[in-house]
């Protein structure tokens, strides 16, 4: 089976580099056109803007630095077709119902744990519900 169409969850955590480093390989071998998916998840700070209106600006800011920095690396390692896709949302809904449907992806690649350590203890972590609910095949990055 041969992949066209690889979504790569990135939000900056160690296990999503490791997701980025396995989806370089994969997206190389199949040559395949790779999908760096960040979600900014505006649930986190929908409260506090209120006090702060610069947490929107910043968290985008934030989104598209590490969007640049993915393509880079990307780049050097020979992955050429690439595509930067920021979403805002619940991670959970929008890489499996939105992105990965939006871009036909036929692999989603994401780490095994991301940085919301609370919300993955109270309601399960993000790339559980990716494999859960995702129509195409998962591969989770230890």
């Amino acid at each position: 089976m041969e992949y066209n169409n690889i979504v790569v969850a990135v939000d900056g955590s160690e296990a999503a580099e490791k997701a980025f480093k396995k989806s370089l390989d994969i997206a190389k071998r199949n040559n395949a056109r790779l999908i760096l998916a960040h979600v900014v998840d505006s649930r986190t700070f929908a409260t506090a803007e209120a006090y702060d209106r610069s947490l929107a600006e910043r968290a985008e800011q934030y989104a598209k630095e590490l969007l640049d920095s993915y393509v880079e690396n990307a780049k050097t390692a020979g992955v050429t077709d690439l595509v930067r896709c920021i979403e805002y949302g619940s991670p959970k809904v929008k890489i499996t119902k939105n992105i990965a449907k939006d871009f036909k992806a036929d692999l989603i690649i994401c780490g095994a744990t991301g940085m919301n350590a609370v919300e993955r203890f109270l309601i399960g972590s993000v790339s559980e519900s990716i494999t859960r609910y995702a129509e195409c095949d998962v591969l989770v990055v230890r």
